[in-house]
């Protein structure tokens, strides 16, 4: 016995499976027919009512720009540190990276605790090396 089930994900998009019941238990599957269906176009765009609220929607993209870029140099570097074999040079670059998360946490682009997790666990990383 197989029937259609459709499911409501959002406002604006459903999602079709077919549900069959199997034939030795009672147990019931269901298989995913296709993609999420839209029904309703999303718009994403920013709708401000004032000056000083284009301006901050203005400022807002900007600063996100910088603070994926910081963001994304961070975790650059502290792969960077991961992969490195070589306790001399993970010491010399250890205190790059430190200061770079702490700089981070302090600016709140990271959470505070969030560097000093990387922080301990890069550590001990370099404590390992051999």
């Amino acid at each position: 016995m197989m029937y259609l089930c459709i499911r409501n994900l959002s406002r604006w998009s459903l999602r079709l499976s077919v549900r069959t019941r199997d034939f030795h238990s009672l147990k019931s599957s269901s298989t995913l027919l296709g993609t999420t269906i839209r029904t309703k176009k999303r718009h994403n765009k920013k709708m401000a009512n004032h000056k000083s609220a284009i301006k901050r929607i203005r400022q807002d993209k900007k600063r996100a720009l910088h603070n994926k870029y910081y963001a994304k140099t961070m975790r650059n570097a502290v792969r960077k540190l991961r992969a490195m074999s070589n306790k001399e040079e993970a010491v010399k670059l250890y205190p790059a990276v430190q200061k770079m998360l702490d700089k981070l946490a302090k600016t709140n682009i990271i959470h505070k605790n969030k560097a000093a997790n990387l922080k301990s666990s890069l550590a001990l990383h370099i404590n390992k090396l051999g």
